[in-house]
């Protein structure tokens, strides 16, 4: 726009002796408030550790989705397994040699530990409502882990036995992945 055809703002017109005479009487006996102070800007936020409390909040979740080591118990050596109490050890023993059939998988390679505990629980749920019996989890052997440790391998175990649906479960034979998956057996569905 050119300067020449620019909007022009008429300009705000002065209070007449009405407005005036409102103004003194709405303010009357109103003092005003002396002060050499000067207040510029707010101060800054007090400093909140918002990193700590999210790895403590994330301590804690771990803590309660976590293995049991009361509950886990290795049989059979270094091999871990899980029975639900009041179950037979031949319910154990029958999946450790493999006469139940897998009729499903989730592999956790790459998943994060947040994005595992998703991806197990809702693939038991849905296993479950599916009316599968025995599935694999391959949680890996954490060969690209920090320390070649497994750092999922501690944590499903944890997971499975906090799920309702979940009988037993136990390390699979060496041609279903061996240390770095599980086989587990699930409840049958309601009226199967």
């Amino acid at each position: 726009m050119s300067s020449n055809k620019r909007r022009r703002h008429p300009a705000p017109a002065l209070p007449d002796a009405e407005d005036i005479a409102l103004f003194r009487q709405a303010v009357e006996g109103v003092h005003r408030l002396h002060t050499d102070r000067i207040l510029l800007e707010t101060p800054p936020p007090r400093a909140w550790p918002v990193q700590r409390e999210a790895d403590d909040r994330s301590v804690l979740a771990e803590s309660i989705r976590g293995p049991l080591s009361t509950d886990l118990r290795l049989e059979g050596g270094e091999e871990p397994s899980f029975l639900r109490a009041g179950l037979g050890k031949q319910v154990l023993r029958d999946l450790r040699r493999g006469r139940w059939v897998s009729q499903g998988q989730i592999d956790l390679h790459g998943a994060t530990r947040d994005a595992a505990h998703d991806l197990v629980v809702g693939f038991m749920h849905d296993a479950h409502r599916r009316g599968l019996r025995c599935v694999r989890v391959i949680h890996g052997k954490g060969l690209g882990s920090p320390g070649r440790e497994p750092v999922l391998k501690g944590l499903v175990l944890g997971w499975l036995m906090h799920r309702q649906e979940v009988l037993a479960f136990c390390q699979a034979r060496p041609h279903e992945g061996g240390a770095g998956a599980l086989m587990v057996l699930l409840k049958p569905m309601s009226g199967q």
